[in-house]
């Protein structure tokens, strides 16, 4: 029994034919499909389908037609007749398609997956030329795939390329977008398509450049781009050459000198404003101070060091982790987002940072890069034990009777050991130790952690941290800590 297709992927005739096929049903051995007018080796003209009633009484998953549309993108000439006994079986065996070790139904699910993968290398390797003809700029690519996958395939690049007019030349069809509309029409032979355009030359050099030759592996290289396809990309003619100095370009690599990280560009100090009154009344002296320590190897890659800034004495003292990348460059504590945080916070409370002596545990910015951003990173125990000197220079200078240490970094730089930031957020620790008898120690998060929560909830937290520290001035002795009239620490 001949029955005819309109094309390799009439899918919709196809599922006609078998329906009414199944429905008598007749025997998979009995059944020849072949494709718009093909000659066959029976004489037989095929078989009109006549409109039936009888084929709404068949029933299948949703998931064979699915797998159906896929398979039927596959060169195999069984693949109809695969299809075709897998839907007679279902039949019977309703969950058949769940028994991935069937071989009906392994042969299907292969089939699939070949059709899938040839869509996924369409989609990476075909390269399109530029063309100018008399209706302006169009763009040009031809390509080989294995299955019959150019009308599914097309959709994909009028989604990503349509405000361009482009065409795909294929052995088989052909796919052409002009800007509005789809067309599809007959294979062309390659010497239809255009070999080269002028963009080609600037890919390879940029391919050439970014080829990494102590990573290079021909085999891995084949397997995700298979030789045949290497006469389809530009870059493809480079692989071999690359690859036979490979050896030779790593053993250089491994011989020259290591390069210095890339420092950002070094920006001196912002000139303080006459309100405040750095540390002794000397800042440049402490910051040259500071830019000479060599206690240990942030200072190598820093911008410069970042003293503390503020009234000396104060009354109010926070002491933070290091530097963030904007301090670095400016040589000035909490300029930062998380600065720009705390100083909105603090003035919604009341609070003026000029009568308030802010600084940081550690004085240079420690990061690690990523491409060209400097990425904080925390400080080593080394690190804050180094620093420790600086921190003691500025609390005998300072005299605070309120510290408040923002976060773990700065909690062990202050009270000499760690203590969980959640678990004592909030509490007032009395002075001991190298503490000055007046002095009380506040613990509380850093501000930067606030800029990873939703930005609603970030300033309602640091005002329960403002509103804490108005809490606990009844604790402080000393006169008013600030004379303007609107402060809420004027005790």
């Amino acid at each position: 029994m001949q029955l005819e297709l309109a094309s390799e992927i009439d899918f919709d005739g196809w599922r006609r034919q078998a329906r009414w096929l199944a429905t008598r049903p007749t025997p998979p051995a009995e059944v020849l499909w072949r494709v718009n007018g093909a000659t066959s080796l029976l004489d037989d003209a095929p078989i009109e389908i006549p409109g039936s009633s009888a084929s709404s009484e068949l029933t299948v998953p949703r998931v064979f037609v699915d797998l159906a549309r896929k398979v039927i993108l596959h060169n195999s000439p069984d693949r109809l007749a695969a299809l075709y006994k897998v839907l007679l079986r279902l039949r019977i065996e309703p969950q058949l398609l769940e028994v991935e070790v069937d071989p009906d139904v392994m042969r299907l699910r292969i089939f699939e997956r070949q059709v899938r993968h040839d869509e996924h290398r369409m989609h990476a390797y075909v390269r399109f030329r530029k063309v100018d003809d008399s209706n302006g700029v169009q763009f040009v690519a031809w390509y080989a795939p294995e299955h019959h996958i150019v009308e599914a395939t097309a959709q994909f690049f009028v989604r990503r390329f349509a405000g361009q007019r482009w065409a795909i030349l294929t052995p088989e069809r052909s796919a052409y977008w002009d800007g509005e509309h789809l067309a599809l029409g007959d294979g062309v032979p390659r010497t239809e398509a255009p070999t080269d355009d002028a963009l080609e030359n600037l890919w390879r050099t940029y391919y050439a450049s970014v080829f990494n030759p102590a990573r290079v592996n021909l085999k891995v290289t084949q397997g995700h781009m298979p030789r045949k396809f290497w006469s389809q990309l530009p870059e493809a003619q480079l692989i071999q050459p690359l690859a036979a100095a490979a050896k030779a370009r790593a053993g250089h690599m491994v011989a020259a000198e290591a390069a210095a990280p890339r420092r950002s560009r070094a920006v001196r100090a912002a000139p303080i404003a006459s309100a405040l009154t750095t540390i002794s009344g000397a800042g440049e002296a402490q910051r040259k101070l500071l830019d000479q320590c060599r206690h240990c190897p942030l200072w190598e890659h820093a911008t410069q060091a970042v003293p503390g800034e503020g009234p000396a004495p104060a009354r109010l003292m926070m002491v933070g982790e290091q530097p963030g990348d904007q301090e670095d460059l400016a040589g000035r504590p909490f300029v930062g987002p998380a600065g720009q945080l705390l100083d909105r916070a603090l003035a919604d409370a009341g609070i003026d940072r000029r009568t308030t002596y802010v600084t940081n545990a550690v004085k240079h910015f420690k990061y690690e890069l990523r491409g060209k951003r400097r990425l904080h990173k925390k400080p080593a125990e080394l690190e804050i034990a180094a620093c420790h000197r600086w921190y003691e220079s500025e609390l005998a200078t300072v005299q605070p009777e309120l510290i408040v240490a923002l976060g773990a970094t700065a909690v062990r730089a202050v009270l000499g050991r760690a203590l969980p930031i959640l678990a004592h957020r909030g509490t007032l620790i009395e002075p001991s130790g190298e503490m000055a008898p007046n002095t009380r120690v506040l613990v509380t998060v850093h501000p930067s952690f606030l800029l990873r929560v939703p930005p609603e909830n970030a300033r309602s937290r640091i005002r329960k941290v403002c509103r804490r520290l108005e809490d606990r001035r009844r604790l402080l002795s000393r006169p008013a800590l600030s004379s303007h009239e609107d402060c809420h620490w004027a005790w």
